[in-house]
């Protein structure tokens, strides 16, 4: 072989290094030392070049990665970290259904069994009040959000400001639903999906001065930051339930961005500013719907309604008040 070939097969294996794993077994021809090839899998000798090993298991991830943090989110170790769930859930759940793998059900000393270890595996998981009381809060933040349909990262958000509460003693002397109900209105707030408290109080355990006195409490003592709720971002939700057009939308958009320009929404319930929009709107656009069909949807007095939608029309270059 002449030594051109012999200097080309040298760097064809140097450029292939960083592809290749040694291993601590030697060839069996020639006693030289053997490497995996991950690419190919194969493991090869690096002395004589024979081939021991082919068609080997690749044990990487499909998945390419290009850096840290992208590696990281898509590495499979089990189900991601949650602040929703009171252990974050990194522990243990065990099916309520009474069935095996195969979706047979269980014979009784089996289901006696499981019902032991469900009631064990309860016990280590709340071990002590404060787990308990987190357990029970973040069941009432799940519960709270679902029946107001808000989304996954505004309980995540809620269960934060539960737990900041909770690790800075602010819940002596106040109920969990009290603090837990707090939360959710605070997270809601901060995600731009406000509810109103009377949404929120339909919902909730507890009277609605609570709420409000709560909510106060938390926010001050949390320092969130949480903006006023802008009026605006109640129109898609009103609108939507009322079946109305994008174009009604947007009108209801741009009255409430008039009313804003000359002041008319200072010291006024959102809310109220909201609906009665939506209801000019739907009139301005020959769309059928009624003050007690806003009213319901947005739970609030037509007086109000009414009210408001003076002021809106009046704010509105160019319209004459109604």
């Amino acid at each position: 072989m002449s030594d051109s070939r012999l200097r080309t097969q040298r760097t064809d294996v140097q450029e292939d290094e960083s592809t290749e794993e040694r291993t601590d077994e030697a060839c069996p021809e020639c006693s030289g030392h053997l490497v995996m090839d991950e690419e190919r899998g194969e493991t090869v000798c690096e002395e004589c070049g024979l081939v021991v090993e082919t068609d080997e298991i690749d044990r990487g991830p499909e998945w390419r990665a290009f850096d840290a943090g992208e590696k990281d989110e898509k590495s499979r170790v089990g189900a991601p970290t949650t602040n929703m769930m009171h252990d974050k859930g990194l522990s243990t759940n065990i099916d309520w259904r009474d069935k095996d793998a195969y979706g047979n059900s269980l014979s009784s000393n089996q289901r006696q069994k499981m019902q032991r270890l469900r009631k064990w595996n309860e016990r280590f998981r709340t071990r002590d009040s404060k787990e308990r009381n987190l357990k029970q809060a973040l069941g009432e933040i799940d519960r709270m959000a679902s029946a107001l349909g808000l989304p996954e990262n505004v309980r995540e958000t809620a269960s934060v400001i539960y737990r900041r509460a909770l690790d800075e003693n602010l819940l002596p002397g106040r109920s969990i639903e009290g603090v837990s109900t707090a939360a959710v209105y605070a997270a809601a707030r901060q995600a731009g999906v406000p509810r109103s408290l009377d949404e929120i109080n339909e919902v909730s355990r507890v009277e609605k001065s609570e709420i409000a006195r709560t909510y106060r409490y938390v926010i001050r003592e949390l320092g969130l930051e949480v903006a006023p709720a802008d009026p605006e971002s109640y129109v898609p939700r009103f609108a939507s339930s009322l079946e109305l057009s994008d174009e009604a939308e947007h009108r209801a958009r741009k009255l409430l961005q008039n009313a804003k320009e000359q002041g008319v929404h200072s010291g006024k319930s959102p809310v109220g500013l909201a609906a009665a929009a939506v209801y000019a709107a739907a009139l301005l656009t020959n769309e059928k719907t009624t003050q007690a069909a806003v009213s319901e949807v947005a739970d609030i007095s037509e007086v109000t309604i009414r009210n408001r939608y003076h002021e809106l029309l009046e704010a509105e270059q160019g319209l004459p008040a109604v």
